[in-house]
């Protein structure tokens, strides 16, 4: 049973037209049911927006465009809200045939089409970027931060470089209620943004950088090494795990 199908028996319930008990057992019998649907290729989570409070999230990467596809009809017929991350122009093509009402996030490269409300964070999320060559992981954090609840604001082109730009936007620091810093090279802005906030920075290295940054290694170990309090990392170019825990962290 999915979720959409849970919702329409206790509609019917309380409509008069189905006792709550035998309601109940219906709904005790499915989620007693293996929780996924099984596809041959891939195993749908319909439950995952029950465990977790948002629904599977698809992996673009590795997949054709034709099981992308598959998997997000599965996800739209049971009336989660999709979201595909690393997804290409093709993938978009073959998901908008049968879902044309899904959008495409170019520079986010995500596939995204929200179909029911979720609940709203707290507070604000802010998307703090160094530099332009950071803002394919930059905004991948922005889409998935709003379509998780979040009220999302971007902070762009404020590297170190520059400290001036960033010192000039402390107001949209200071309001925030939890802040992604997203940048390459050395990866040094998360420390400079965590010694001016009290609240939690989530660091994003990127690959962006010359031969030394050896493809973001060189900004993931300055951010693990960062001297300023406050400051977790996740993995290189990793927007989307930066903007599930930063929802987390706002839902609480």
């Amino acid at each position: 049973m999915l979720p959409t199908d849970i919702k329409a028996l206790l509609a019917r319930v309380a409509a008069g037209e189905i006792a709550a008990a035998a309601a109940e057992v219906t709904i005790l019998q499915a989620l007693r049911a293996a929780p996924f649907e099984d596809l041959g290729f891939a195993r749908v989570d319909h439950h995952r927006v029950v465990r977790q409070g948002f629904p599977e999230v698809v992996l673009g990467l590795g997949k054709t465009p034709a099981q992308i596809a598959a998997i997000s009809a599965r996800i739209v017929a049971g009336g989660s809200t999709l979201l595909v991350t690393r997804a290409t122009p093709d993938a978009f093509a073959a998901v908008q045939n049968t879902m044309p009402q899904a959008e495409y996030h170019a520079e986010a490269r995500i596939i995204a089409l929200r179909q029911q409300d979720i609940c709203r964070g707290h507070g604000r999320v802010l998307v703090v970027a160094a530099g332009t060559s950071d803002l394919p992981v930059a905004e991948e954090a922005v889409v998935t931060s709003e379509l998780m609840g979040n009220d999302t604001t971007r902070l762009y082109d404020v590297g170190v470089a520059g400290l001036h730009r960033l010192l000039g936007e402390r107001e949209q620091l200071e309001s925030a209620r939890v802040i992604i810093v997203v940048a390459g090279m050395e990866g040094a802005l998360p420390s400079v943004v965590a010694g001016l906030v009290s609240v939690p920075v989530i660091g994003v290295p990127t690959s962006v950088g010359y031969g030394a940054s050896f493809g973001g290694i060189a900004a993931l170990l300055g951010m693990l090494n960062s001297c300023a309090s406050g400051v977790t990392v996740v993995n290189i170019d990793n927007g989307f795990g930066a903007a599930n825990t930063a929802s987390l962290i706002n839902h609480l």
